[in-house]
């Protein structure tokens, strides 16, 4: 296999004339370079004799191909709800799961865990949980079993409006602070700085906002 081009290049509008040139039995880079200069082509030598390569292996001229998305981009376009994507990440992500059956498989997945999310609606829970064990695919087969030890606290989460964001907020300033002090304060200190930051924290929340100028 051959790493695609990653972005077009100068050299693309006259792919069709090296093809041209090679079936007439001109295969000299350096001749075709000349003929390309005399149409317009200001690229290097190097440029036209990278591109016929392949025709010297016997396989076809590279074409300009849009880059693959990365794993992260993946993830990012799958997490996504369907109608805040772009056009072009809608037709990207379709064409990726239309020849990956296990990603497409992964999306369905998340995209039910969603609209529980969305609709607060817990019952789906269990079903979900037993596909996704029965995926084949490992890494959702361990987020299954993650889950089930603690499946009521999950169907906690879907289904109210509480959350424990306020606590993991405290629990980071505390860190924070121990940091700050690289771990040589003792007790009293970290307990006298985590209430002022929490006295500082309602004192600033009570205050109105103003839109920036």
């Amino acid at each position: 296999m051959r790493r695609p081009p990653r972005k077009p290049s100068a050299l693309d509008p006259y792919r069709d004339y090296l093809q041209q040139r090679w079936d007439e039995g001109e295969h000299n880079a350096m001749v075709l370079h000349r003929e390309l200069r005399t149409k317009g082509y200001l690229g290097h030598y190097q440029g036209v004799k990278m591109a016929i390569a392949p025709l010297r292996r016997g396989l076809p001229l590279d074409q300009p191909r849009e880059r693959p998305p990365s794993p992260r981009e993946t993830a990012r376009w799958i997490a996504t709800h369907p109608d805040r994507r772009g056009l072009d990440v809608t037709h990207r992500l379709r064409r990726l799961l239309e020849h990956c059956p296990e990603l497409k498989h992964a999306h369905d997945l998340v995209r039910r865990f969603a609209a529980m999310l969305d609709n607060r609606d817990a019952a789906p829970l269990p079903s979900w949980l037993d596909e996704l064990s029965r995926s084949g695919l490992p890494p959702l087969a361990g987020i299954a079993g993650a889950l089930r030890e603690d499946q009521h606290a999950v169907a906690q989460g879907i289904s109210t409006t509480y959350s424990s964001g306020a606590n993991e907020g405290r629990i980071t300033d505390v860190k924070l602070q121990k940091r700050l002090m690289a771990g040589r304060a003792g007790v009293p200190l970290l307990r006298h700085r985590v209430v002022l930051i929490a006295h500082l924290r309602r004192r600033y929340a009570d205050r109105p906002t103003t839109a920036p100028r």
